[in-house]
């Protein structure tokens, strides 16, 4: 048995995917339920659509700076500071657990639109690097809270929900890829359609959103909380395993245009069309990871957390040491792989946040979410600088597999958990 401590356990055997709340899977029979998850959904689509609004036009920043490719890495690496710093200001004073979550969310997403858009003004990479950084800290407002906005309207089905809200963002950050795929799409068209669209998710919330019938309590701010939530052995254990997959994911959706670009070139010859075709490729790749993310709260709901996310994280580990094996090869090869880790690489990320959910007390739910996100993209800007480094080390074809480190560490962690809460 786990022993007790006074950061009450709350959360259910990871292998059931039962709500930690001893509630009966049709608690969640509210009417509105499912229209607040497809409002949120867009939302998150829209709003998270000004992650990648720079690293989508890099090549063409990198002419226009003159940028090395580990420059141009820091478009979103930068990116990944700044939400790392903006979450660890609002886990430190409690801001998600404080401040209404909508709100939270609608600030967030107006000051990503107004400092995006000043990425267009931008007279060099020093200003554009300011700009995306202080994107990424009004980012920090937009993720974490809506994981627990949609938490509020499910129990028994909170895997899929969660699930439904990172499948909506994972298909927001594609769409810059997406409108550049489209000819002639440079830099502003980019840049602007992501600001525009963070707007709209701004007013989305705004005017359509309201907590649900399992609103987690506010309560008065206390510097001792980061640190009850660290002290719980299966808080730390899921954020285990959301490390290891944040060790893969971010450095896999940022350098898999370049090397789909640098694939092609290789294989044809010639660089023709090849910025289009690696953005449309692009698109497709990380746009599946929404199907992804459904796919995984579904079967996470009926089959168990750990399940899901050995198989995910088995299929996606594989991947990352095969995609490099394609490297110059045709497209008939290049693409299958890469869309079958597109899907698997981020089916199990919403497991994550649920295990949190369930892990630490109502009251201390945004925190540790924003905790656990803080951690994970501070990580991810080891993996993102150092792709560039191992391709030039040992080229394409294994760069990537410094990325199996993540799977490996994210099933022990996971399974570790699986087995404390099953005792």
């Amino acid at each position: 048995m786990v022993p007790p401590n006074s950061f009450a356990p709350r959360v259910a055997a990871v292998d059931s995917g039962a709500p930690s709340t001893g509630q009966s899977a049709a608690a969640d029979t509210h009417p509105s339920r499912w229209r607040m998850l497809v409002l949120l959904a867009c939302a998150e689509l829209l709003g998270m659509s000004l992650w990648f609004a720079a690293s989508a036009v890099s090549a063409q920043y990198r002419t226009l700076w003159d940028l090395s490719a580990s420059q141009s890495g820091w478009l979103t690496t930068i990116v990944q500071l700044g939400f790392v710093v903006g979450t660890a200001v609002l886990a430190t004073l409690n801001v998600v657990d404080i401040v209404p979550a909508g709100r939270l969310f609608a600030v967030g997403a107006l000051v990503g639109s107004a400092s995006n858009a000043a990425l267009l003004l931008a007279p060099g990479f020093r200003t554009a690097l300011a700009c995306r950084m202080l994107t990424g800290i009004a980012l920090a407002a937009v993720y974490p809270p809506a994981m627990k906005m949609i938490s509020t309207w499910f129990r028994a089905r909170r895997g899929l929900a969660v699930g439904g809200i990172v499948g909506a963002l994972t298909v927001g950050k594609a769409t810059p890829y997406l409108v550049h795929a489209i000819p002639g799409a440079g830099i502003r068209p980019v840049v602007l359609t992501a600001s525009v669209a963070a707007l709209l998710a701004a007013a989305l919330v705004t005017f359509g959103y309201r907590d649900g019938p399992y609103p987690f309590p506010p309560r008065p701010f206390s510097w001792r909380l980061v640190a009850d939530i660290m002290r719980e052995p299966r808080f730390r254990l899921a954020t285990g395993g959301y490390l290891g997959h944040m060790w893969e994911l971010y450095a896999a959706w940022t350098w898999l245009p370049l090397f789909i670009s640098a694939s092609i070139i290789a294989h044809q010859g010639h660089a023709g069309g090849a910025t289009s075709i690696a953005s449309a490729v692009s698109f497709a790749a990380l746009a599946i990871g929404g199907a992804g993310c459904i796919w995984g709260g579904l079967v996470a709901d009926r089959r168990g957390r750990e399940w899901l996310v050995t198989v995910a994280m088995t299929v996606s580990g594989l991947c990352a040491l095969l995609i490099g094996l394609t490297f110059g090869m045709t497209l008939w090869i290049v693409v299958p792989v890469a869309l079958v880790w597109g899907f698997f690489v981020i089916a199990d990320s919403a497991q994550f946040s649920v295990l949190v959910t369930e892990s630490v007390p109502p009251h201390a739910v945004g925190t540790a979410l924003t905790v656990q996100t803080s951690l994970g993209f501070l990580l991810t800007m080891v993996t993102i600088q150092g792709i560039p480094h191992m391709a030039q080390l040992v080229s394409w074809r294994w760069a990537f597999a410094l990325l199996t480190i993540g799977p490996a560490f994210g099933i022990w962690s996971i399974r570790k958990l699986a087995r404390m809460v099953g005792n």
